[in-house]
Order: structure tokens, then sequence, then C-alpha cells
């Protein structure tokens, strides 16, 4: 089974606007920090990943806000590993705040591994395929439920 993590987080000050409510930028910053621990969880270690000059580069974010998050709200952020390419692959993430079970947020990010200072693209790993083949049962399932298409491709 592929990777899955979990992260807390409080909402602060720096994270509202003036009405106490969480800017969306903000969101960005807390899946950073989920996508920073699934990073650790597949094998991209932050102190390897500087080393070797080796980083998971975002190439598109597609984020879905549900309901507003407010100033002391504390949130769960859960990633995982949600499909593979050759060159990139997808993370998904689900903001929720668990004192009232609300759904706050659904994102998926799609990401490439980039070797520095050349900025040349590079294979995923080879044990990530494996994660891919038990995870897409579960991503077929989960589609059928929400039984949604956009462009052709399920979502």
């Amino acid at each position: 089974m592929a990777p899955r993590i979990r992260t807390d987080v409080q909402v602060m000050f720096f994270d509202t606007d003036c009405g106490g409510v969480v800017s969306n930028i903000a969101y960005l910053r807390f899946i950073e920090i989920a996508r920073t621990h699934l990073a650790e969880e597949l094998g991209l270690a932050v102190v390897e990943m500087a080393q070797k000059q080796t980083y998971p580069v975002v190439v598109r974010t597609e984020i879905d806000y549900r309901r507003a998050a407010k100033l002391g709200d504390r949130l769960v952020i859960e990633g995982w590993l949600d499909r593979t390419e050759r060159a990139r692959f997808w993370c998904a993430f689900r903001i929720t705040r668990p004192q009232d079970n609300t759904l706050i947020a659904e994102c998926r990010q799609m990401l490439a591994l980039i070797e520095m200072p050349t900025g040349k693209l590079l294979r995923l790993p080879e044990h990530w395929k494996t994660y891919d083949k038990v995870e897409s049962s579960e991503r077929s399932e989960r589609e059928s439920r929400a039984g949604t298409v956009r462009g052709g491709e399920c979502v």
C-alpha cells in the first residue's frame, strides 16, 4: 500500500484575513507541510534531497474549497500518492476539521523529480510503480462513487 500521512495544524493569525477566515495562500502552506512528510515516507528525505540536489517540483495544483476554516481551528491534512507516470506523479490531500467532521478542502498536485542545478527531469523511483498498481483500484472505487468526469478524466 502506498504511504499515507496525516498531520495536524492550527490556524494562526497570519493564516487569516481581517475577518478571521483562512486565506487561500495558507492552504498551500498546509499542503506543503503535508507533502514534505509524504515525500519522506516515499523515500525523499529533506536532507538527502538537498545532498543529492534532487527535488520534487510542483507542476500543477488543483484545490477545491468546500468550507471556510477560521482562526483557531485545528485541522487535519491527510496526503497520499495518488498516481504515478514515468516522470511525474500526483499527490492528493484532504483537509478536514475533526471537531465537527467538516471537509474544508481537497487538493491534487502534479509533481516531477528534478535534478539541480541542471533542471534535468528524472524518472520516478522504480518501487513507486507498485504503489500505483495498488492505489489504482482504490482510486477507481473513489471515482465511481464520486461519479464525476472532467475533460475525459475521472476525478
